[in-house]
């Protein structure tokens, strides 16, 4: 699931950046769509940690 959703994440930014920011530049555009695609996979990690730590510290 992480990985899928950090898959759909880029090509979605990079559209963002094409026509709702209006960013010409490729370069600009491709360090956009994968920090966010980074960023979402970093932070569905953390979420994950985070779960399997509560439900350990419940047992």
């Amino acid at each position: 699931m992480q990985e899928i959703l950090t898959a759909v994440t880029y090509p979605i930014v990079w559209l963002i950046c094409t026509y709702l920011l209006k960013l010409e530049s490729g370069l600009a555009k491709l360090l956009i769509s994968l920090t966010a695609a980074i960023l979402v996979y970093v932070l569905i990690g953390i979420k994950q940690a985070q779960k399997e730590n509560h439900k350990d510290n419940e047992d």
